[in-house]
């Protein structure tokens, strides 16, 4: 359990099965430990250290530890919807947590109802560390919620809201609004972001 304790603690009490093999323990060991009480298991291949203290990005955590669990894609990230929230930049409260994940990625068919998966390549720069945990930019998070729901007065708001708190400078800004423009939305929304297919919710 130290061994566990350590490996969680970065991580609001959650890690993989795949990390704990990485530290010489089986999944027969977190079986156990799990009938004792002493680990919960949250979702396929994720589990928590019982009793550990819940902390508010806990779930989004989890989202990400699950589509690496296994022989999941390394480079995801939190998007949409969800990148959004996490910034502070719209009213919005999406009921699923969203990831975006590569086009060739092979996740499992079954996944979590609460969380919604999108399919595109990001690019390195289209990825930055918020909070410890892989978050789309606001510059893209902005753009691929415009794609996938064609709302440019929510759009519109993120960008006020992110130019007003600093996350982007006034170039972004201006530039993110040219693209945004109805009569240019055909031809301004040309990154892969356009291309984006969700996955259906199904069971844990």
């Amino acid at each position: 359990m130290d061994e566990l304790f350590a490996l969680a603690e970065e991580q609001d009490g959650l890690f993989t099965s795949k990390e704990a093999r990485s530290l010489g323990i089986q999944d027969s060991v977190l079986v156990r430990l799990r009938q004792r009480g002493r680990l919960e298991r949250m979702s396929r291949g994720v589990y928590r250290i019982a009793h550990y203290p819940a902390e508010r990005l806990a779930q989004y955590r989890e989202a990400i530890l699950w589509a690496k669990a296994s022989s999941g894609p390394e480079d995801i990230a939190l998007s949409h919807e969800t990148a959004l929230m996490l910034y502070g930049i719209s009213d919005v409260n999406p009921s699923r947590v969203h990831l975006t994940v590569p086009e060739s990625a092979r996740m499992r068919r079954v996944h979590p109802k609460w969380i919604a998966i999108h399919r595109a390549n990001l690019a390195t720069e289209d990825i930055l560390l918020h909070e410890g945990m892989p978050v789309t930019t606001v510059e893209r998070s902005i753009l691929d919620v415009l794609a996938s729901t064609h709302r440019t007065e929510f759009a519109r708001q993120a960008i006020a809201d992110a130019a007003r708190k600093g996350l982007i400078t006034p170039a972004q800004a201006s530039g993110l609004r040219k693209r945004i423009n109805p009569s240019s939305q055909s031809t301004s929304l040309s990154t892969n972001a356009s291309k984006v297919k969700v996955n259906e919710p199904s069971t844990t």
